[in-house]
Order: structure tokens, then sequence, then C-alpha cells
């Protein structure tokens, strides 16, 4: 028995030390073969990019890429590390997807780190450059890129798809107070200005003629353009589908608008010009006749604004699977938005001009000519007002932020320059909406209208009413 157990307790110490020795042994393989970094390229092993299109290699004149790694200070070139090769897209997620080109004379520089991560720099290092300052890059951990070799006519350049960087919001930055927070409490508002006037114009059967109804179209337009601009403006809609549907409809109802006042002006004018304002068609059936061109105008020029910006704007960029759709229109399709509003604006200085010249030559006018003075003395306000905003919006597109934020400044300023424009410079709106809000219970007895002054909203206007 006791020999028995002697003989086991030798094999049991023989298969300890056999153990030990196969662990030390595969620890010493595991730190002289180091595991293997990852490195992911777009394209199948033996494909480039040839005009962004993966082309296997034998259609081209060029060789295979391979990664080049640089030390970590960039002083060292082609470090050798031990790496594989993994093919496909970088896995990006929810984030968005850019595109990097480092060739010789590019502002871009690409660098692969023994560590797998890929570093980019925005712009070029030159040697001569101070080491003491700070450089700004940003490296991208292995899975969040891939790279490639691009060649494009006769260019040959190293390309990387890469996953946009997470961006940290600064709360307290003025960029981000009067982007994110101030700009849309100012939309807010000014919906809510726009939303009154329309109501007010909408409710009240003495003000539903064919001004009321401009006006009513005209804030409309704008409630719509001012809601699609907060949704463009808010960064938690990251969607590219949702950015471009509200920018369109933001640019379509903003085109709208100036063609509905361009209607407004050419009705003046052509009631002032006429020598017989009494013969003249229903208001209904004018309007129907200005809603024809209004509205077909901003549908055309919408529609062809969308078709230059996904067929001219970046024609060659949508057929390749590598190249995204655009977050935002295009520069071709913004002027073909723009355009036709530069051309009513010129088209209602015309207007002005001429009715100006019209009013002075008359000596005396009657109850409708004293009417239409009002109409369009506001009109010469809502021109002037829209003009300057859309002036300061197409500023906006630059890369100077202080222009942002007088943009920002004067879309705050225009609904409330609109409500008084229409309601409170307006004696006989403004006595109707008294009138009616404060005529019998009102909390302030300044507020209360005079009821001897009861004599139609023209005769209010024309300030007879109280004799």
């Amino acid at each position: 028995m006791l020999r028995m157990a002697s003989k086991a307790l030798v094999n049991y110490l023989w298969l300890t030390i056999l153990i030990k020795f196969v662990n030390t042994i595969e620890l010493q393989h595991y730190i002289s073969h180091k595991p293997e970094i990852k490195i992911n390229k777009c394209c199948e092993p033996f494909e480039i990019l040839l005009d962004d299109r993966c082309t296997h290699i034998n259609k081209t004149n060029e060789t295979i890429w391979h990664p080049m790694f640089t030390s970590e200070n960039g002083k060292k070139q082609n470090v050798q590390v031990d790496y594989i090769i993994v093919t496909g897209n970088p896995d990006c997620g929810s984030m968005q997807i850019w595109h990097i080109y480092y060739y010789q004379e590019s502002t871009d520089v690409l660098q692969l780190l023994p560590n797998g991560a890929l570093r980019h720099y925005p712009h070029y290092v030159s040697p001569e450059e101070d080491l003491n300052r700070e450089i700004m890059y940003h490296d991208y951990p292995p899975g969040k890129y891939c790279m490639e070799k691009h060649v494009k006519g006769s260019l040959v350049s190293e390309y990387a798809s890469v996953c946009a960087p997470e961006h940290r919001t600064d709360w307290t930055s003025s960029p981000f107070l009067m982007r994110n927070i101030i700009s849309p409490i100012t939309h807010g508002i000014s919906m809510a200005c726009f939303l009154t006037i329309a109501i007010i114009y909408f409710i009240m059967p003495t003000l539903r003629d064919l001004v009321g109804n401009i006006i009513t179209t005209i804030c409309v337009c704008l409630i719509v353009s001012q809601a699609a601009d907060t949704i463009r403006l808010l960064t938690v809609f990251t969607n590219h589908v949702s950015i471009i549907a509200a920018e369109t409809l933001c640019y379509i109802a903003l085109l709208g608008s100036f063609f509905w006042l361009n209607s407004l002006g050419y009705y003046v004018w052509k009631t002032f010009k006429s020598r017989n304002v009494f013969l003249r068609i229903t208001d209904g059936k004018k309007y129907c006749y200005y809603s024809a061109y209004a509205w077909s105008c901003t549908i055309v020029m919408g529609a062809l604004a969308l078709f230059a910006h996904y067929t001219m704007d970046y024609q060659e960029k949508s057929k390749s699977k590598f190249e995204y759709e655009q977050e935002t229109i295009g520069s071709l399709g913004i002027i073909i938005f723009f355009v036709p509003v530069s051309f009513t604006v010129l088209v209602n200085v015309f207007f002005f001009v001429t009715t100006l010249k019209i009013l002075n030559r008359m000596n005396t006018y009657g109850r409708i000519h004293h009417k239409l003075k009002h109409s369009f003395r506001m009109f010469l306000l809502l021109f002037l007002v829209m003009t300057l905003t859309w002036l300061f919006f197409l500023l906006s597109f630059t890369r100077f932020e202080g222009l942002v934020y007088c943009y920002i400044v004067i879309n705050a300023l225009q609904a409330p320059l609109f409500l008084y424009i229409c309601v409170v410079n307006q004696a006989h709106v403004a006595f109707l909406v008294q009138k009616t809000c404060c005529y019998t219970n009102c909390a302030c007895a300044c507020c209360k209208p005079n009821p001897e002054c009861e004599w139609g909203d023209e005769m209010t206007a024309m300030n007879t009413g109280a004799y």
C-alpha cells in the first residue's frame, strides 16, 4: 500500500513539472510572437480603387497597396510590424463616414502607427515646423478606418475611409449657444408671430380680401420655412435624409413667400395703373390666378433645383460605392433656389418705383385708393424686411461666424417687424383686433376701442371716424 502511494506521488510530481514546462514554452512563444495588427483594406486583396471603383490589379498599371508604418513621433519611416489584412469598410454604426486623400501636394497627411491606429493630420506638417508647437491630429483605432490605393487619371493617392470622430459639445461656447439654443428659441418666437398675423387676417371678415389672403399665405409660407430651418439647424437630426428633406422644404417655402410678395406688388401696381378701379374681377378669382402663378413657379423652380442637385452637383460621386450622399443641398441647387428670389426682388423694385411715380402724379383719390395706399406702404415695408433677411441668410453660408450670428439676430427681428407692419401699424387692423378682443371684457381700459368710432375699417384708417 505504501509502495503504491509513493508511486502515485512520483507520477503527480512528474505531471506537475510537465505542465509547468509546457506553460513556460507557450508563454515564451506568445512573447516572441505578439498578436498581429489588423489593417482594414477597402477593396479585395488584388484590387485597388480606380476612379472610385474597386478594380482588379490586372486591369491597371499599378501595384497592390501595402501598408507602411511610421513611428509614433513620425521620424522613422517603414517600421517593421506584424500585421494581417482585413478587407471591408469600417464599422461606423450611426456615425458618419469621411473620405481622406493623401498625395504629394495634399494638405491632409495620413500615417499608420505601429499599434494599428491611423493618424490624420488635417494640414501638411513641414520639417521646419516648430516642434514645440502643438500639432493638431486625430488617431482612428483599428476597425474605424480602411485604406486603399486610389488612382484617378494620372493622380495616385492613398485613400482612407474613416468614421467621423465623436464631437464633444461645449455647452458654454458661443457657437453652441447661438446655433442650438438662441436660434431655435427665436425661430419659435417667429413662428408664433407669423401664426398670430395669419389668424388675424383669416378670421376677420373685413380683412379677407385679396391683400389679406396674400398676407396670410406669406405668413404660412414663412411658418413652414422657420419650422424646417429649425429642424435643419438642430444637431440631433444627424440622418442625411431628414436634413435634406428639411432643407428642401425650407428653401421651397421661402421661395414661395417671395413669389407671393411679388404677387402683392403686382396687384398694387396694376390697380393704381388702372384708370377705373371698380371694373375688376372678384378677389376670389384674382387669388386663384395669383395662386396659379406663385405655386407653379415655386414648384417648377424647386423641382429644377432638386434635379440639378441629384444629377449635376455630385454626378461622379453618386456612382461610387465609397461616396455617400451629401447631407445638404449642393451649391448648384442653392443657386437655382435663390436666383428666382433675386429676380422677384428686381421686379418688386420696379413695382415700387412705378407705383410711387403714379402716386406723386395723383392729385385726388377716393376711398379705394386710400386703402391701396396703405397696402402699398405695407408691401414696401414687408419687401424691405424680407429682402434684408434673405440677404443675411445668403451671407450665413460663408465661413465667417460673425455673419451667421448676424443672420440669427436679423431673423429674430423679422417676425416682430411683420407683426408691427401688418397689425400694429395698420390702424384699421388694430381697431378690429381691439374691437374683437377688448370691446366688452378687457382688463386694461386703455386697450378698449372708442365706441364712437365704429365707422368701418377704411374710415378708421383715414382717421375720419370721429367726425
